[in-house]
């Protein structure tokens, strides 16, 4: 896929991208290089191959989901800004 400087200044005017005259033909023949490369890509054969999400294979580790009381309410309000009988005080944001 080739790019011309043409479509180089479009993409850059829709990206809000301030770029040279001067700098949009070297611009394009780079993008136009990096596409070439993409397109080889493309030569792969993936037939039977799983997509995957990461390159190392691992299960997270769970741990149970018990229902607690949070623990001591002195240490969970310590760093509160504002407290009141065992609760956080937050502004009111909504009207």
């Amino acid at each position: 896929m080739a790019i011309d400087a043409a479509t180089v200044r479009k993409v850059a005017r829709l990206a809000r991208i301030a770029e040279p005259e001067e700098k949009l033909e070297p611009l394009a023949r780079e993008l136009s290089g990096i596409m070439s490369w993409i397109e080889q890509l493309n030569e792969v054969d993936t037939d039977g191959v799983e997509p995957m999400t990461t390159s190392v294979a691992m299960t997270l580790p769970m741990r149970e989901d018990v229902v607690t009381d949070g623990g001591d309410p002195a240490k969970v309000l310590s760093n509160a800004p504002k407290t009141a009988k065992d609760f956080f005080i937050v502004p009111k944001v909504v009207e």
